[in-house]
């Protein structure tokens, strides 16, 4: 137990904040993003902190912290971070202050505004430290009650209907989650994640659920793949994986573009911590009888969102699918990780497991800073334009706005994973494992890769190359204060590309643990 509570310290200070904007009120835009900057930057010097405490050898759970709660409903207070998570939370320290700087100085009831974001934040650090499912859920909840108001309130001409199926999707999804781990409490009678994995190792769960829950008439089987289903079905609308997607492009394009900053940076990344944290340790068995199915699906993630780029004319569109070929990427490799151990073990190739989860750790991080960044590029760009998106509105950028133009590239490039970068690194981790393991899919999954290279790169030569549109000849280029906000991503971007390792020391024996663990 760690003596100084620095996870609820952490999870607390985006609250404080929020409680202030709420108290402060007002309508002066400056006043209530400094206050929301403030507190995101406290928050995350206190990641820094814990990512500095953080003991990258172990593959224990640390910084926890583990109380009593509401017994009568398997509720504790439980949180702590091990290689999973910790990524995670730094992650969505980053991104905050990031978005909040990209933000326009002139939103409307801004107080309102940036309380909700902060309130957002508060529900990623508790998702990705919370090991009690009663708790963990409560903070999934709270980060779907802040994101749907940012984008009913403050999104584009299409925002109710938008903010309406992102709500719908993630909802129905949540209460799918829930009935089914509810039924799993009924069966064990804790919501204790560690002890859910510990149950479903040693079998005593799945005899659990054939004599606690025998009243439903279905065999313990059939009734474990029915909540396999419906946990599965809660983390692949909010990744997503085709084709619970549809909610997405819609979503990201009509929410305001800061507020799709943190949608595609670290909402969408609790759907695969969520399929490493609770699905692969609580089903194990169901999911190794449905991974042909899943990867199937990841490859047509990869692919189709691909081909769905192909045909936006919108810049935020064309990302969105793109952050879907990005996300189906990870989730090929975390399914090809979990291919079953004699497969592996007959050639030689468990080690490749411990390869491609690295790779998936490091790319959902590496996606969460990369098309955060791009989106806020397309913030910018719709700031100087009035509101204009779309790729064939502009042209031969790069000559009034070199800078801009370049660190949106370097943004573009580390999106296609070029060597030197920080996607290189994760995307080659990833093939690395997914190829010996599943052959046919890393290959077709390829294909969806070249396909991103291709519409990414025509966007730059659209955009920035080429003739500069006459409209367009007074476009500013960046100025110090957008250079402040971006220039660390970019350097970010650049630091993992040529030192991985920084990110990898930190995951790699968890990831070895939960791989010998799970024995597939």
């Amino acid at each position: 137990m760690t003596p100084f509570p620095l996870i609820t310290f952490l999870t607390l200070t985006p609250v404080v904040g929020a409680l202030v904007l709420a108290l402060a009120g007002g309508r002066d835009a400056r006043r209530s993003r400094n206050i929301a900057l403030g507190f995101s930057l406290l928050a995350f010097l206190e990641t820094a902190w814990m990512v500095a405490g953080f003991d990258g050898k172990s593959a224990a759970l640390q910084f926890a912290e583990h109380h009593p709660w509401i017994p009568s409903l398997g509720a504790e207070y439980f949180v702590a971070v091990d290689g999973l998570s910790i990524l995670m939370v730094l992650l969505s320290a980053l991104l905050v202050p990031f978005a909040i700087g990209v933000g326009p100085g002139n939103v409307d009831r801004p107080h309102a505004f940036h309380a909700l974001v902060l309130l957002l934040q508060a529900g990623l650090f508790g998702a990705f430290t919370a090991l009690n499912f009663f708790h963990w859920f409560l903070y999934w909840e709270l980060s779907l009650v802040p994101a749907y108001f940012l984008v009913k309130l403050w999104g584009g001409p299409g925002r109710r209907a938008a903010a309406t199926q992102f709500f719908v999707y993630t909802f129905a999804g949540s209460v799918a989650m829930l009935l089914a781990m509810q039924a799993v409490f009924l069966a064990t009678g804790t919501f204790d994640l560690p002890d859910l994995a510990r149950l479903a190792r040693s079998g005593e769960l799945a005899r659990g659920l054939g004599t606690k829950l025998h009243w439903t008439g279905l065999a313990p089987e059939a009734l474990g793949m029915l909540l396999f289903a419906g946990v599965f079905l809660g983390l692949a609308v909010k990744v997503p994986l085709m084709p619970f997607h549809t909610w997405l492009p819609g979503t990201y394009a009509e929410a305001p573009t800061n507020v799709t900053m943190l949608l595609t940076g670290a909402l969408s990344k609790m759907g695969i911590y969520g399929f490493l944290r609770i699905l692969a340790p609580i089903f194990p068995s169901q999911l190794r009888d449905s991974l042909d199915l899943l990867t199937a699906l990841a490859v047509l993630t990869v692919v189709a969102s691909a081909f769905a780029a192909f045909a936006q004319k919108d810049l935020k569109r064309l990302l969105a699918y793109s952050s879907i070929n990005h996300l189906g990427l990870c989730l090929l490799g975390l399914f090809a990780a979990l291919q079953p151990k004699a497969a592996a073990a007959a050639h030689g190739w468990s080690i490749e497991r411990v390869a491609a989860l690295d790779g998936v750790l490091l790319q959902v991080f590496n996606h969460g800073l990369t098309a955060a960044a791009l989106f806020g590029f397309v913030a910018l760009i719709e700031r100087r334009s009035g509101g204009l998106r779309g790729i064939g509105d502009f042209g031969g950028l790069r000559g009034v706005a070199p800078v801009f133009a370049g660190l949106m590239g370097i943004s573009i490039f580390a999106s296609l994973g070029l060597p030197g970068l920080n996607g290189f690194v994760g995307e080659f981790l990833v093939f690395k494992g997914a190829f010996p393991l599943a052959p046919v899919a890393a290959s077709v999954s390829a294909l969806g890769l070249l396909l991103t290279a291709i519409f990414l790169l025509t966007l730059v030569q659209r955009v920035f190359a080429g003739t500069l549109n006459g409209a367009w000849k007074d476009f500013p280029d960046l100025g110090r204060a957008e250079l402040a906000v971006f220039a660390p991503a970019v350097a970010l971007m650049f630091v993992l590309g040529v030192a991985p390792q920084l990110a990898l020391n930190l995951v790699n024996p968890t990831v070895v643990a939960l791989v010998n663990r799970l024995g597939f």
